[in-house]
């Protein structure tokens, strides 16, 4: 029986260059028991599926080109790995190289501590362009500050053995490896991503029910990866955040504005005074912000009011 399955999207020509080195570093995996999945996003001149078909026919294609969005994509993957009986499902996006014992790591980390729902490699950045594997950190999970401000740890930052004991509460949407009884444990309903979400925080979402449920999760330094990832925030503070978002296009800075409303309105009850304070101040400083900078933001402010008239909050027991 098939313990891991690693579930991708591709989408158009921002997963194919990829391609090469990411399969190919799965291919060479010091362990070799895992299916490999891919949902199609999107392949408008067919050179993603080309690619997979010539070279790596064993993977399975779900989808049919629709892009249907990260969340659902996702769940459409983690449900046909429940039914086919799978221990694990690792998510993983395709703009990552790994070391060749990733997932073998990541699999002795979770079956030798039944606390742990999650966990992630170390991810280090990837310039693509350059084929340069640096040394800075991309991210090595995710973990929370008060105001359900989620954040990447160690992002920017040179690497070091100082990190070796950093706390998250979960993976990333980048790369994790999830326990299917603790996905099936912290699900909504039927579905395990937010699909509400179409994309963009979703990860912050299901990462957070993970730590609801009282389920850890750890991040495996000698697990490493390495990222390229679109935008990073280097650097701490509203200015770091601001030059980070000034890169992101429209869409995505309208699903940011979307997605958090949603992670606040889920989740408000839960939250202290001192986390609804902060959470208070932050949705005041985004408005101020829209107004005077990014006004093509107000109308998703009718479409977060819509969501919210139909969202389901979390209550405390």
């Amino acid at each position: 029986m098939i313990k891991v399955i690693v579930g991708f999207i591709i989408y158009n020509n921002h997963t194919a260059k990829y391609l090469p080195d990411f399969l190919g570093s799965l291919k060479n995996q010091t362990t070799q028991n895992f299916k490999i999945v891919a949902f199609n996003n999107g392949d408008e001149d067919g050179s993603n599926l080309e690619y997979i078909k010539n070279n790596f026919p064993e993977i399975e294609i779900l989808g049919t080109g629709e892009n249907i969005g990260f969340a659902r994509a996702y769940n459409q993957m983690i449900k046909k790995a429940v039914n086919d009986g799978a221990d694990y499902f690792f998510i993983t996006n395709p703009d990552i190289v790994y070391n060749s014992n990733v997932l073998e790591k990541l699999v002795e980390r979770l079956n030798s501590n039944m606390e742990l729902g999650a966990v992630c490699p170390k991810l280090l950045r990837w310039d693509f362009d350059k084929k340069i594997k640096t040394g800075f950190i991309d991210s090595l999970g995710l973990n929370l500050k008060t105001g359900l401000k989620f954040y990447d740890v160690g992002q920017g930052e040179k690497d070091s053995a100082l990190f070796s004991q950093e706390k998250i509460i979960g993976p990333g949407g980048a790369s994790g490896l999830w326990r299917i009884k603790t996905l099936e444990k912290i699900k909504e309903g039927e579905n395990y991503f937010d699909e509400r979400m179409f994309m963009y925080k979703e990860d912050c979402d299901l990462t957070y029910r993970l730590h609801l449920s009282g389920d850890k999760a750890k991040f495996v330094s000698e697990a490493i990866g390495w990222h390229d990832r679109t935008v990073a925030i280097f650097g701490k503070g509203d200015l770091a955040v601001i030059l980070a978002r000034a890169k992101k296009s429209p869409l995505v800075r309208c699903w940011s504005v979307i997605n958090q409303e949603i992670l606040f309105k889920k989740y408000w009850s839960l939250q202290s005074w001192q986390s609804k304070l902060a959470i208070t101040i932050y949705r005041l400083k985004v408005f101020v912000w829209i107004i005077f900078a990014e006004r093509f933001l107000l109308k998703e402010y009718l479409t977060i009011k819509k969501i919210k008239s139909n969202l389901n909050c979390f209550k405390k027991d």
